[in-house]
Formats: structure tokens, sequence, C-alpha cells
């Protein structure tokens, strides 16, 4: 283990694990969809990264007096292969945008992070929802380690090194 390995994420295969293909880590990775997942793992050709982890933490809309409010916040993973290394390095990245459109006022907050990151978090809300009968507006659980945890597995099982990247570029 590294030094900064704790502060990265970074986790290494266990001694004596083969070393797999490119093709097969990317076919190890996509085989962690399935239907019950909070995530999913798609191709990130798009954005310039192999893969893109991402789970869409809340997504709500409600209404309020005299206003109509929301709630958006995605996590992200970017995942990219280095052949030469035999690593994923990845990237985390996490957007929050809320917003209220009232009268007599219009507020718009986002956030975004990036870098590695630890997190367990959760949160509900309970008011006028879209059908406008009182009820759960949002209700969520999020924690980083349902995520890392099982890409992680399926990068170090195939021989090949998880490194976080904090800082700078994949």
């Amino acid at each position: 283990m590294g030094l900064f390995d704790l502060f990265t994420s970074t986790k290494r295969p266990e001694t004596g694990v083969p070393i797999q293909s490119v093709t097969e880590i990317r076919a190890r990775l996509l085989a962690l969809n399935r239907d019950t997942a909070p995530y999913q793992l798609i191709d990130g050709t798009s954005e310039g990264v192999d893969i893109i982890a991402q789970w869409k933490i809340v997504d709500a809309k409600w209404y309020e007096i005299f206003a109509k409010a929301g709630l958006s916040k995605t996590f992200k993973i970017y995942l990219k292969f280095d052949e030469a290394q035999h690593a994923v390095r990845a990237k985390d990245y996490e957007y929050t945008v809320s917003w209220r459109a009232g009268v007599p006022n219009l507020e718009l907050n986002t956030s975004s992070f990036s870098g590695q990151t630890q997190s367990v978090e959760f949160g509900a809300a309970y008011g006028f929802t879209e059908k406008l009968s009182v009820g759960e507006i949002y209700n969520y659980r999020f924690n980083t380690g349902e995520i890392k945890k099982p890409i992680q597995a399926a990068v170090t099982s195939g021989g090949w090194i998880y490194k976080g990247v904090a800082f700078g570029a994949l």
C-alpha cells in the first residue's frame, strides 16, 4: 500500500492475481450493471473517458406556498484505462442543483466537486408533490462505498490497480 492510497481510494490486486486484458476489465465493469443497482456504468467515450459510473441520487420537484422548487444530485466516477500500468484511473464528480421559483423571487444554487470522496448521505422531504397532494417529495440514502467497492473489486480481481485521482486530469 502506498502512502496516499488510503486518501485516494487506490486499491491494488492481491499478489499472484493474473493480469487480464483491457477488454476483459471493461467487460467485468459493464457486468456490474443490473436492474437492482442504484447506479449504472455506461460508455464514456463522448466525455473523453472509457467508462462512467453514475448514480442519480435524487431528482425531485415539488410545490411550496406560492413557489415551485427542485433538487437534483448526481455522483459520477470517470474511469480511464492505463494499459501500460495495468491501472484504471478514477476520478469522482458530484453535482448538486437546487432551485426555487416563486413570488417575488427566483433562486438557483449549484455546487460541484471533483477528486476523491468517501461519504454517507441521506435525506427526506415531505410537502406538496407535483400532483398537488401532500406526500413524500424525496427520500434517499447514498454511500460512495456502494458504487466504489464493486468497481474496485472488478478491477483488482482482474489483476489491475484501481488508482484514485485526487488532483489533475485522468
